[in-house]
């Protein structure tokens, strides 16, 4: 478009929004801009406070100035409306929630994490992206839509960081587990949640592999941080690192053949014959699965590599398709040359 173009639009613009029908429209635009916005950091605010209840902690204003990023005005100015609606009460020590506020705040919870399993399973997303996405949902989502994706997701426990989600009745199930820092060395583990904040030490807990559902081993304990032993590798990990990682005692139905491997393991002309899915591997992704005949007992081949690394092909069925690492990663084979065992599994 040309600058006299442009100019003659704005004009136009201009013109039409000066119009007593369109400038009405705009304001009411406005003013439900300012009250979403207004909306969200309370929520925001009430997301902040559960958490410190969480940890035996209160939050204070100043707790709040830092995670909202809110001047001092600004937060005496939000904890005055939130303490005008019920939401909030001072108490000696700092700022509790109401049971008004509490479930106003598992209820955020509960939409958050299940729009996060809703990306992961059905749209494929990979975990470094859910939690902002999810941060913008859990606003706007109704408990009609929050009740209709529960039961589309088919109610799971958990979000895929592993953190459990509220039912609707704003119970939440703790996690029975300890961070990897506290587990005993030489003992095999099963990941059951990583923290995704702070951003800095999520993508150094990706970086290293480690994924709820995983199965590791402390081969190694210094002030230092950790040797961590999964699937084959190991990788050094600093304290602050383990410390965002929890786990739990591996399960009966965490086994699997000992010579199981994941298809994205599989080299170019090498085949499989598939185990299972794994159970991570949920809602839509697994349908798409299915019907591609990837199912127990299913040969498949790696038929060819991409320089990019994603997607790469695979041959099931007398059909070729295209898998990304993170679906090949929920495939389970047992490649032709390997002998039968079990073992704990990842």
């Amino acid at each position: 478009m040309t600058a006299v173009g442009l100019g003659l639009c704005l004009l136009l613009l201009l013109a039409t929004a000066a119009l007593p029908g369109p400038r009405a429209r705009l304001a009411r635009l406005w003013r439900r801009a300012v009250a979403g916005r207004a909306r969200t950091r309370a929520e925001d605010a009430l997301k902040h406070i559960l958490a410190w209840q969480h940890r035996s902690k209160l939050a204070t204003p100043e707790s709040l100035s830092g995670a909202l990023q809110l001047s001092p005005k600004a937060v005496l100015r939000l904890a005055t409306r939130m303490e005008a609606i019920g939401w909030i009460e001072n108490v000696a020590g700092g700022i509790a929630l109401t049971p008004l506020g509490e479930r106003r705040a598992l209820r955020l919870i509960r939409a958050h994490r299940l729009w996060e399993r809703h990306l992961s399973d059905d749209a494929n997303m990979p975990l470094a992206r859910l939690h902002p996405a999810a941060e913008r949902a859990e606003h706007s989502l109704s408990n009609e839509q929050i009740a209709a994706l529960d039961a589309h997701l088919g109610h799971p426990q958990h979000d895929p960081h592993g953190d459990p989600i509220p039912d609707d009745e704003g119970h939440l199930t703790p996690l029975d587990a300890v961070t990897l820092n506290e587990w005993p060395v030489g003992t095999p583990g099963r990941i059951v949640h990583i923290e995704d904040e702070p951003a800095i030490i999520f993508r150094q807990i990706l970086a290293a592999d480690l994924k709820p559902a995983r199965i590791v081993r402390v081969a190694d304990s210094s002030p230092q941080g950790l040797l961590v032993e999964s699937e084959g590798a190991e990788r050094r990990i600093d304290r602050a690192v383990a410390a965002n990682i929890q786990v739990a005692a591996v399960r009966a139905e965490d086994l699997r053949p000992t010579e199981a491997v994941r298809l994205s393991r599989l080299a170019q002309g090498e085949s499989g014959r598939i185990v299972e899915l794994s159970p991570e591997c949920r809602g839509f992704s697994r349908r798409r699965m299915l019907d591609l005949g990837l199912t127990p007992g299913a040969l498949v081949e790696a038929t060819l590599d991409n320089t990019f690394g994603d997607p790469r092909a695979f041959r099931v069925r007398g059909t070729t398709i295209a898998l990304r690492q993170q679906q090949a990663d929920h495939i389970w084979v047992r490649p032709a040359a390997a002998n039968a065992g079990m073992e704990a599994r990842p």
